[in-house]
């Protein structure tokens, strides 16, 4: 028999794509994991590591028969409390270990107590530190007319205070398409947008692709993004200034998140001392696009 193998999926706007085949490693990526998993995940799992690793100790412990001090012969609850305090080294002094096997045992479990706390600190330590971006994407895209052309649309706004400087999006189309000899298969299509990058981006941005000839975009309508499994991919990139460090971002829009003939309502508003305020209530609002030229 062959080795067994495992899936894998990925969430996407239009579902998820599950791969399968893939021989199960199951050691073989814990870091990654761990450092992606979420918070309440993780300290779930620290906390019943840390007491499995506590109770087997203790069995060892009872298994050495009464060479705990002033421990109850056969308590596991004694033996359990006593390797906590070992494994922290905490040493209360009222419990101690008799004899040479519970004196070897006890110094296996302080080491590992030790090599437990420096895992256990780095990981929490790279989790936290992970830079991440508070950059949030309008829930739909729109096409409509701007400027006398056909052009899509989405926006993008920063939820921090601070601002990112050397802002970067880039911007993908993804459909399912046939080749000359009948094949299937998923194309990528880059959508060039009027301004890709942002000296500093601190309240919103509008990314604009004007469909034109040479648009992958020139001959949608709605039923045929739907046809070809259509999905675009979104990539954010900037440098955030508070923290120092490079920040990323990412969405997906499918086919049923792009709307057609409406506009972003405006979100920038002016405050009762005239400064300038974004209303993040209103992001994601759209409304019929104003009648204008037609686009050519």
């Amino acid at each position: 028999m062959g080795r067994p193998r495992r899936s894998l999926r990925f969430g996407l706007s239009e579902g998820e794509i599950v791969a399968v085949g893939l021989h199960r490693r199951p050691l073989s990526d814990v870091y990654h994991f761990l450092i992606t998993s979420p918070w309440s995940l993780l300290l779930l799992l620290i906390v019943g590591a840390y007491a499995a690793v506590n109770a087997l100790f203790a069995l060892a412990y009872l298994a050495c028969g009464d060479v705990i001090e002033h421990a109850r012969p056969g308590s596991f609850a004694d033996a359990f409390f006593f390797s906590v305090q070992t494994m922290a080294t905490v040493g209360y002094g009222n419990y101690w270990p008799r004899g040479l096997a519970a004196n070897l045992l006890a110094t296996v479990e302080m080491i590992t107590g030790g090599m437990g706390l420096a895992l256990m600190t780095g990981l929490v330590f790279a989790k936290f530190a992970r830079p991440t971006s508070r950059v949030v994407f309008s829930k739909v895209a729109v096409i409509r007319t701007w400027e006398g052309h056909k052009v899509l649309q989405f926006r993008m706004a920063n939820e921090r205070s601070s601002q990112i400087e050397e802002a970067h999006v880039s911007v993908m189309l993804v459909r399912t398409e046939r080749t000359a000899e009948g094949d299937e298969v998923r194309r990528l299509h880059d959508l060039h947008l009027f301004r890709s990058q942002h000296a500093l981006f601190a309240l919103t941005w509008t990314a604009i692709h004007r469909i034109d000839a040479s648009s992958p975009l020139r001959d949608a309508d709605p039923a045929s993004l739907a046809a070809a499994d259509v999905v675009i991919v979104v990539s954010f990139s900037g440098f955030d200034e508070n923290i120092a460090a490079t920040v990323h971002a990412r969405h997906t829009y499918g086919a049923r998140d792009v709307v057609w003939g409406r506009r972003f309502v405006d979100v920038l508003v002016r405050g009762p001392s005239g400064e300038r305020m974004i209303d993040h209530g209103r992001f994601d609002d759209t409304e019929p696009e104003r009648a204008g030229p037609s686009a050519p």
